[in-house]
């Protein structure tokens, strides 16, 4: 045996026993139908209507009419083939197969319809655990005479704008 095909085989053996062999990736067919499975083009329709909603508010000259359409079926076919390759580079065939599959069970549909509520819900307990957290931060370094009671820095002026807090404001409440 010459020493490449050693080197060859023993290369094999390794790659076999770290799991590294290359896995199959999904096709574009693939990864398009565990989309739809998963609902992401309805999501884009959520996404536009609060998109849509944010920008009438910080844009009021513009019609609310025109950011509704930013999501249209051309940007979500847009969307979803930009985000193809990203599923076909974290994702096996197998594995989107076995997503498939779960997301075409009860327990997988349950989880689409349910997700964008949980995940409002969560986004709020995450918003209201942050501005406790700042305020009860803020709190202790007022006790420790770093801050004000308006949130600024002691000692370099008062000039100083309020510390910035994940809520806004100084973290006052």
């Amino acid at each position: 045996m010459t020493a490449g095909k050693w080197l060859m085989g023993v290369g094999a053996c390794m790659a076999l026993a770290t799991g590294s062999v290359l896995a199959a990736q999904p096709t574009e067919a693939q990864v398009r139908e565990l989309m739809q499975v998963m609902d992401v083009p309805d999501q884009f329709t959520v996404m536009n209507k609060q998109m849509a909603a944010m920008m009438s508010q910080q844009l009021p000259c513009v019609p609310a009419s025109y950011w509704q359409t930013y999501i249209d079926k051309n940007g979500q076919e847009q969307l979803i083939k930009a985000m193809i390759p990203a599923y076909q580079h974290h994702f096996t065939a197998d594995e989107v197969a076995g997503l498939i599959k779960f997301y075409r069970s009860p327990l997988g549909q349950k989880l689409v319809s349910e997700m964008p509520a949980t995940m409002t819900e969560a986004a709020q307990s995450g918003q209201q655990w942050g501005r406790q957290r700042t305020s009860d931060m803020f709190s202790e370094l007022q006790k420790e005479g770093k801050l004000d009671a308006q949130g600024r820095c002691l000692g370099t002026g008062s000039d100083n704008p309020p510390a910035a807090s994940p809520g806004g404001g100084s973290g006052q409440q």
